[in-house]
């Protein structure tokens, strides 16, 4: 395995208003962009090259990372001047392959952490001389996914998508976005137009009787799409329950970024990431949220599963439970946000005592 698809076009807009300046794939986690922690993760799978296909503010990826030497591995870029869909985008980046029509190349979602098995799922690819490996996960519940049934030998036999029917749930298995396609397989995927590999490119190959096999890996898996997951996800990389190679630190209670000041009356726990000139004020609580560079929390405050954009304030004694701040918002003192609710970037509330909610925006 040396190359690979990193599909981070999305537009995130379910995590807005984080994303209304930042690709989603670059918002941090756990202390560095997204995007840092995958290209680490395939790094450590043997991956030397990778192609990341971007779309939304593209320059964010390529100012930060540049060619990649700094992350141990070579990067290039592809741009869609338009949403193509995911194998639409998957066949515009295969220009910039390298690889062999028999070679293997790793293609992953740009919005799902997962712990998968990467080595493991290319040898499993090579051992079934399979055209396509899919990355399967198990959930409780899979009407919101791709369902991915197998064979006793783990044939894929059909792609039900977003199932509506209870008939229809054959299985738990979803597709968790993560592929070894057969580059010649990559080529045969139409240029030019929007394809979706879930709705077009897997049934048809399928029925082609090309050899598609999932393999279930029962690794953690999270699609950080929103905002409750976003927090879930980088709170989980900094105490250490899913590993991450760009973690920049060592895992436990928090993470706290250089620059980061926290009064030592202030609490900071739950696997919270406080960034780099951010200051958290005296008997305040941060816990299991993220607060970007530059934010303060003031005197009191009471952040819990929350988000707090860069350069936001957020005043004395004002508690957050749930909720999302955009970059440079100020809230006044002693306000509450709960359950889902979210503040505009630059937005500017005065001190109050109001409670809003997610039903409140």
């Amino acid at each position: 395995m040396s190359e690979a698809i990193l599909l981070v076009g999305g537009r995130g807009t379910r995590l807005r208003p984080l994303t209304v300046n930042t690709p989603k794939p670059m918002l941090p986690v756990a202390g560095v962009p997204f995007t840092a922690h995958q290209i680490a993760r395939a790094k450590a799978a043997g991956v030397t090259r990778i192609v990341l296909s971007t779309s939304y503010r593209a320059e964010v990826f390529s100012e930060y990372f540049g060619d990649g030497s700094s992350h141990g591995v070579e990067l290039v870029y592809v741009t869609e001047d338009s949403p193509l869909g995911t194998g639409g985008a998957i066949r515009h980046a295969s220009a910039q392959l390298r690889s062999g029509p028999d070679d293997p190349v790793l293609i992953f979602n740009g919005d799902v952490l997962s712990g998968v098995d990467i080595a493991g799922l290319v040898r499993q690819w090579r051992e079934a001389d399979a055209d396509v490996a899919l990355y399967l996960t198990r959930v409780e519940d899979p009407r919101a996914f791709g369902l991915v049934p197998t064979d006793d030998s783990g044939r894929v036999i059909a792609f039900l998508e977003k199932p509506t029917r209870p008939e229809e749930i054959v299985t738990d298995q979803i597709n968790a976005g993560c592929y070894v396609f057969k580059r010649s397989v990559i080529d045969s995927i139409p240029a030019g137009r929007v394809v979706s590999v879930e709705r077009e490119t897997f049934p048809q190959l399928l029925e082609g009787g090309a050899t598609l096999i999932g393999v279930v890996d029962p690794a953690y898996w999270l699609d950080l799409g929103t905002p409750a997951a976003f927090v879930e996800g980088s709170r989980d990389i900094v105490s250490g329950r899913i590993p991450s190679p760009a973690l920049p630190g060592t895992p436990g209670r928090c993470l706290l970024l250089p620059g980061a000041r926290v009064s030592r009356d202030a609490i900071v726990a739950g696997g919270s990431v406080i960034g780099d000139g951010s200051v958290v004020e005296a008997f305040a609580t941060v816990d299991g949220s993220v607060v970007f560079d530059g934010a303060t929390i003031g005197v009191g405050a009471s952040i819990v599963g929350s988000i707090v954009g860069a350069g936001a304030t957020i005043g004395a004694q004002t508690r957050l439970r749930g909720a999302v701040v955009g970059d440079g918002a100020v809230i006044g003192a002693e306000n509450e946000f709960l359950d889902g609710a979210r503040v505009w970037s630059e937005a500017h509330i005065a001190d109050c005592t109001v409670r809003y909610s997610s039903d409140q925006e």
